[in-house]
């Protein structure tokens, strides 16, 4: 006897919600009903493990078809199958899918392997009116008992037993009745073979049971003698199964292939090339998962570009979920593909949206920790492999110290490298400590625009002199990363355009202290022509050939400044400037010959004219052309005046 219901008024109001607004788009309608399909196979698997032989295995499936004359998709599953309180329960009622029922009920048999089977997913039952305007549900329980739910998911719905119904064993086949085509929407095209297999295969592909459906395809025509007859083909049907069922990342390292890693990364990921590095992690505990990693052998070309998504695709028991999760991987770490498969994360009742739970932080620090360790042995075991990465994503290692205002320095500054004065190839800090020279107390860098003009800075020549090396920070994030690493194994960082007078040897001090006493004049001089450019004008004695050299005070070098200042958006008012100091080489012939100039014009002219001869030969512009080309040309006038007629 059919009898006819009405959905409860809050129910009603739920149910408009779910059609038209949990779900994002209308195709996940079908991810759905094959997730509850296998969640209910899951049950009667769980049920005839722990039943002592009441219910005996299956060779379980989930079974599509279609019928195009009245417009229907159904989705049949071998599983547990409804009693009549059951559909009354699941599906009368709205948002009570029955599944944390069940295993309230298992709990006592405390068997966690087995628990982890059962969906918790809710009612994705009802995704299906966003595509349909009826649904049959015809289900045979555990006891034989069979019956038939029926609704248009507006106002009524009706539960009728069904003898006679098509279903021979225990399961459920729920027939979706199409709405009719809208010009913007075409629902037929979820009756297309074509269409179906596409959606297995994006969202249900790794299903653990096997989805079927019959297909048609093309048979070229044979004579009597079984020879192929030119353009003659006739259609034959054959059961098919659309998932691939076993993940990748669900089989043993050691069972998949490069080669079988390399095909799914680029297909998963539309990339043309294999992988640089792939990696997988396993983790069971509080939340159990599955892990695939790859870092593509060549940066995204939009990689640096403000509309990069970063971010690690999510399936949950096989069913996929979300196509970049941005909360499982760090920024630093964006370039990153892979995904994450658990049974474990709480998600909503659309199975699109995480709950907010601690668990994905720890899934997010332990897959950092996995990558970062991976580096680490890719740099002893395989250097080149490893200089092919740095040259691409070292930068981004930088970025995670700087960002994190050096909290992640000690497990990351080991994996950076550095040009440098004494050597072609790269080093680590590590290989820098090695080749220390006896009594240095410091890592000595410097920062400029390349390694060329570096190799030619005035305050290079003391380095050059005593075999102490210096590291070349050349990228515009490197010296920032730097001031975030205090030292490194006790060893401080400094720059060597920001050297302290007093790290130098007692009889430089003495020499310093009785230059600056006898030519306090010119230097006074001169910080007064400057005022506002430097902060201060003084001697060094490590200059060698070079007359002048310009450094700054400790806190913001010349490279930082123009870094900050060349930033897109920054305004006049907010352009940073650092406390220059102008060197002046006291053994330089051109020292003796400005010593003794007086006149106040002339010693600001020379006072400007170092200063900017100072800048070029760190690598950078003079501030006023101009202004120095007019200088420069009057100290030239002065230097070579015209010679008097006759003479």
């Amino acid at each position: 006897m059919k009898e006819e219901k009405r959905f409860q008024a809050e129910s009603k109001e739920l149910l408009h919600l779910m059609i038209h607004s949990i779900y994002s788009n209308k195709e996940i309608f079908l991810r759905e009903l094959i997730s509850n399909a296998s969640d209910a196979i899951d049950k009667y698997r769980y049920l005839s493990v722990s039943s002592e032989g009441k219910y005996p295995p299956k060779e379980h499936e989930i079974f599509l078809s279609t019928n195009a004359e009245e417009r229907y998709i159904q989705i049949q599953d071998n599983g547990i199958g409804m009693s009549k309180e059951d559909l009354e329960k699941n599906l009368g009622t709205i948002a009570k899918s029955g599944t944390k029922e069940f295993v309230e009920k298992m709990k006592e048999a405390k068997e966690k392997g087995e628990e982890s089977l059962i969906g918790q997913f809710g009612v994705g039952f009802y995704s299906a009116f966003m595509v349909g305007k009826k649904i049959e549900v015809f289900t045979r329980d555990l006891e034989g008992h069979a019956y038939k739910f029926e609704s248009d998911g507006v106002e009524t719905y009706s539960i009728e037993d069904d003898e006679n119904s098509f279903l021979q064993d225990s399961g459920t086949a729920v027939r979706v009745y199409l709405k009719d085509d809208e010009d913007d929407e075409k629902y037929g095209d979820y009756l297309k073979e074509w269409n179906i297999t596409h959606l297995v295969k994006q969202y249900s592909d790794f299903i653990r049971y096997p989805i079927k459906m019959a297909v048609t395809k093309s048979v070229q025509d044979k004579d009597e003698e079984g020879k192929p007859i030119e353009g003659k083909y006739h259609d034959e049907t054959e059961i098919k199964t659309l998932n691939s069922m076993t993940p990748i990342w669900k089989k043993a390292k050691k069972d998949v292939t490069d080669e079988e890693l390399a095909s799914f990364y680029k297909s998963r990921f539309n990339d043309y090339e294999d992988p640089l590095l792939s990696l997988f992690v396993k983790a069971e505990g509080t939340l159990s998962y599955d892990a695939l990693l790859f870092v593509p052998k060549h940066a995204p070309y939009n990689l640096y570009s403000q509309n990069y998504e970063k971010g690690l695709a999510l399936y949950a028991k096989g069913i996929f979920i979300e196509e970049k999760n941005k909360e499982l991987v760090p920024d630093y770490l964006k370039f990153v593909r892979g995904l994450i498969d658990s049974e474990d994360l709480s998600l909503n009742i659309s199975r699109e949206m995480l709950q907010k739970s601690p668990l994905l932080s720890k899934v997010e620090k332990n897959i950092e920790k996995k990558l970062v360790e991976k580096l680490k042995s890719l740099q002893k075991e395989d250097p080149e492999k490893y200089a092919e990465f740095y040259k691409n994503y070292g930068n981004f290692l930088k970025f995670g110290i700087y960002s994190s205002y050096g909290a992640k320095a000690e497990d990351l500054q080991d994996l950076l490298k550095f040009p440098h004065l004494n050597g072609e190839k790269d080093i680590t800090f590590a290989e820098y400590k090695e080749g220390l020279k006896e009594n240095q107390k410091a890592i000595y860098y410097a920062s400029g625009k390349t390694v060329e003009s570096l190799k030619m800075l005035p305050s290079i020549a003391r380095f050059k002199k005593s075999g102490e090396d210096v590291l070349f920070l050349t990228g515009d994030i490197d010296e920032f990363t730097i001031q975030m690493i205090p030292e490194y194994e006790k060893l401080p960082f400094k720059n060597i355009s920001s050297l302290d007078p007093e790290e130098l040897g007692e009889e430089e001090k003495k020499r310093l202290d009785v230059l600056k006493t006898d030519h306090k004049r010119i230097l006074d001089d001169l910080s007064t022509a400057l005022a506002g450019k430097v902060a201060e004008v003084t001697f060094d004695l490590g200059l060698e050939d070079a007359p002048v050299a310009i450094a700054t005070k400790a806190g913001l070098s010349l490279q930082m400044e123009s870094v900050l200042n060349e930033n897109p958006g920054v305004t006049p008012e907010e352009k940073v400037e650092a406390e220059k100091v102008l060197k002046i080489n006291p053994d330089h012939p051109l020292f003796a010959a400005i010593q003794g100039v007086t006149d106040e014009e002339e010693v600001s002219r020379i006072g400007h004219v170092l200063y900017d001869e100072a800048l070029l030969a760190e690598g950078f512009d003079i501030e006023d052309k101009p202004a120095f080309v007019k200088n420069l040309n009057a100290l030239l006038a002065k230097a070579y005046p015209p010679k008097e007629e006759g003479k």
